[in-house]
């Protein structure tokens, strides 16, 4: 088993503002060799947007973007005419593919929007650029594994499409609660990053926005210490 530890001290940060932003990897102006991805896993921020403000219509290509509302609703709109808010029980994915653009905008007058928002790099670059949201069950997270990506060709559940071999699972885990995760391909890793809480992963503990690469192992052990909330990303590593 060979694992990274990513601390939540150690991200980079960027104060715009009207934005706020953490960047587990090498984005924009924090740029960190050491820190560039895990395995297809690019990007991971953690967003905090002011009321009334949000990102203008920008353009993406060749990406897999994934957005994890964890508080408020966050306005999207984009070139395929997809126009609706993403609220905190939804996640939203976009294949850019060929190529599209979209805005994402905080609509309150008075509250923060708090949000993740990962990116995938693809198994096949030039598809078709495909748009998907859903709202998923919170009881269905509690103390087990709840699948919300899969890849496109091999969808479990009410899972959501993406153009690669990468799936995400979230789990609320109450004190003294244990999972196991096995990976779907000897090839995948896992990045477990905990939005709150506490757990214990291969003897190391993490607490609130700490995260954890595991790979090269048939078996993950994630103990939970505390009431917590995680997030986790298969990924292949290469």
């Amino acid at each position: 088993m060979k694992t990274v530890i990513h601390k939540a001290d150690t991200r980079g940060y960027a104060n715009h503002g009207w934005l706020k932003s953490h960047h587990t990897f090498s984005f924009a102006s924090y740029q960190d060799a050491e820190r560039m991805n895990f395995g297809a896993l690019r990007v991971l921020n953690d967003d905090v947007v002011q009321p009334k403000m949000g990102f203008g219509t920008h353009p993406h290509q060749n990406m897999e973007i994934i957005s994890v509302p964890l508080k408020g609703a966050l306005s999207h709109k984009d070139s395929m005419g997809n126009k609706r808010a993403i609220e905190v029980g939804e996640v939203q994915v976009m294949s850019a593919g060929t190529g599209l653009t979209h805005s994402e905008f905080n609509d309150s007058k008075t509250d923060d929007v708090n949000f993740l928002q990962l990116w995938i790099i693809p198994e096949e670059m030039e598809v078709t650029p495909n748009y998907e949201q859903r709202r998923f069950d919170a009881l269905a997270q509690k103390n087990t594994l709840q699948i919300v990506v899969a890849p496109k060709d091999k969808l479990e559940g009410d899972a959501l499409p993406i153009s690669q071999q990468a799936y995400i699972y979230r789990s609320d885990l109450d004190s003294g609660y244990e999972i196991t995760l096995s990976p779907k391909s000897g090839n995948n890793g896992f990045y477990i990053f905990l939005i709150e809480g506490e757990i214990e992963v291969d003897d190391q503990t993490l607490e609130n926005r700490d995260a954890i690469g595991v790979y090269e192992t048939d078996t993950v052990l994630v103990k939970s210490k505390a009431n917590s909330k995680i997030l986790i990303i298969e990924v292949p590593m290469n």
